[in-house]
């Protein structure tokens, strides 16, 4: 039985599709295709939403069988956005990714594959998001490997959500040592949104690379 296969790319926010252009999952029971807009997504067997940041209305759940979500945490804590750069932020180098069914709740549905990501605390931005990648990339090859033969929990514990990131998030605290804010300079994006801070009334921006 060969089974449809949607992969849905925020245009919004698609830094991981330049992830997937050279990747070809070998599975010769899937017909896989790539998307840009949602509302073009129609009666798939499977459907992947990939770097999405909006909440889709319960319709286009109910217009295709199966919506799958990668969220970077352990869930149900730390739902909602960037759950990769506040947990760093908040000194975790372990973070566990799920693959979740889309629901009409933000990150609440149930949960069918989990891993972790490990950071040794070096990586710079395209770094995380290159771990970040990989790690969606295996989840989703571990899943479509067992489907239809899969299970699924219901999320159970206390959860917690983390904000959409703002520009005022990327300052700086230079009251505080370089080694108190390298975490919050390893998160930011030296080109859409860098780190900063202010000194006598002047905006600062600091890019970070390594030699």
């Amino acid at each position: 039985m060969s089974y449809s296969v949607a992969l849905v790319f925020d245009k919004d926010n698609n830094w991981i599709c330049d992830f997937f252009k050279n990747i070809k999952f070998e599975f010769k029971h899937y017909s896989i295709s790539k998307f840009f807009r949602a509302d073009e997504v129609f009666d798939f067997d499977i459907v992947f939403l990939l770097g999405n940041t909006k909440i889709l209305p319960n319709e286009f759940l109910q217009r295709n069988k199966l919506t799958l979500v990668v969220h970077a945490s352990d869930l149900p804590k730390g739902k909602g956005f960037a759950p990769i750069q506040w947990q760093l932020l908040e000194g975790q180098n372990e973070i566990k990714v799920s693959l979740i069914e889309a629901a009409e709740n933000v990150d609440s549905g149930d949960i069918f594959c989990q891993s972790i990501i490990t950071f040794d605390g070096t990586e710079l931005y395209k770094e995380i998001r290159e771990k970040q990648a990989i790690a969606t990339i295996n989840i989703i090859s571990e899943f479509l490997k067992l489907y239809p033969n899969v299970t699924r929990k219901k999320q159970v514990g206390k959860e917690s959500f983390y904000p959409k990131r703002k520009s005022a998030d990327d300052e700086l605290d230079i009251s505080k040592t370089l080694q108190e804010n390298f975490n919050l300079l390893r998160i930011g994006n030296n080109d859409a949104w860098p780190s900063f801070f202010y000194f006598k009334g002047v905006k600062y921006l600091v890019k970070i690379s390594k030699e």
